[in-house]
């Protein structure tokens, strides 16, 4: 058996299962040069959200009754190309289907012996690529700086932080609940952590966490929080707009304070980032990632979901904050 999941729908707001079709196709068989690949992990990010409307962006948007696609861990389980053998295991921008054949292009070959599989969609992965290359090109944290970081507790804050600590910084994080606070101080080693759903005022709150004020901002939520952390910069400070969680489901343009004043008199910095403008990078960010890793400077967490028909209530979940690191689908 196949299957396929299809968008259904264009949300209005709030994705709902309703916007999603599950089906079952015919498994395909590969032709020469291709390959047939098998899925197991399945990666569910806030991104894909913007994929759904139809609009103009940096990446095409998902088109109606067709496969969603986001970067999946899949093995292949028949060959009729030269560079790929049976029992190879790869990485790269895939349908949601169970089988599903493909040239090969722009797939890479993942290193099962160096980490677990579902990693290369999280810390060895494109979230932790995210982290390491917006700090490199526009954070620039320097030992003594303090980084703050928005969903600290996600797939790419866990990760920003502690390269934030790897760096000599004081790092601060902003997450949901008490549980995640005492998480990313526990394992990740933040400094400080801040609870926004229980701080009634955000501005105050990182006043009183960032003492010395904020140098760097890694910015994975948006909306009020950003607002917040602006009014605490420093000169010079480096916002690095990654996400924008907070607003991904809003039906028109929201509206907030004007920080251009804040801007100039700060002589700030503000860029927004795109891993794929990188892609020459990967590799030895990988490399840089995975040496951290064996070395204990970095941990990670995983949200694991099972099973394949799971998928569009895992992403869902990820507007819930029910995620703890990475999501995954497992297969």
């Amino acid at each position: 058996m196949n299957k396929s999941i299809l968008l259904k729908n264009r949300p209005k707001g709030k994705p709902a299962l309703s916007d999603f079709e599950i089906t079952e196709i015919e498994k395909p068989s590969p032709k020469d040069g291709e390959i047939l690949l098998q899925t197991k992990y399945i990666s569910v990010d806030p991104y894909l959200r913007g994929r759904m409307r139809d609009e103009e962006s940096y990446i095409p948007p998902f088109e109606l009754n067709k496969p969603i696609e986001s970067m999946l861990v899949a093995e292949v389980i028949e060959s009729k190309n030269k560079d790929f053998k049976t029992g190879d295991v790869v990485s790269g921008m895939l349908k949601w289907e169970l089988f599903q054949t493909h040239t090969g292009e722009n797939l890479n070959k993942i290193d099962i012996k160096l980490a677990k599989p579902s990693a290369y969609l999280g810390i060895l992965g494109l979230t932790g690529l995210t982290a390491h290359l917006a700090l490199k090109h526009i954070g620039k944290p320097e030992k003594g700086e303090t980084l703050v970081v928005s969903g600290a507790a996600g797939a790419v804050g866990s990760v920003a932080g502690q390269i934030g600590k790897i760096k000599g910084c004081r790092v601060v994080g902003i997450a949901g609940s008490d549980e995640k606070i005492d998480h990313i101080k526990e394992k990740f080693g933040y400094d400080e952590g801040i609870n926004y759903k229980t701080t009634e005022n955000m501005q105050k709150a990182i006043e009183k966490n960032c003492p010395d004020g904020v140098d760097v901002y890694f910015d994975n939520v948006g909306g009020e929080t950003l607002d917040a952390v602006m009014m605490n910069i420093n000169r010079f400070a480096r916002i690095i707009n990654c996400g924008a969680i907070s607003i991904y489901n809003e039906k028109g343009m929201p509206t907030g304070p004007r920080l251009e004043g804040i801007m100039i008199k700060k002589s700030a910095l503000m860029q927004g980032f795109l891993v794929r403008n990188h892609f020459d990078e990967f590799e030895s960010s990988i490399k840089e990632l995975a040496g951290w890793l064996n070395e204990g400077k970095l941990k990670y967490d995983e949200t694991i979901v099972k099973g394949f028909d799971e998928t569009p209530q895992a992403f869902l979940d990820l507007f819930e904050g029910k995620n703890t690191g990475k999501m995954v689908v497992e297969i």
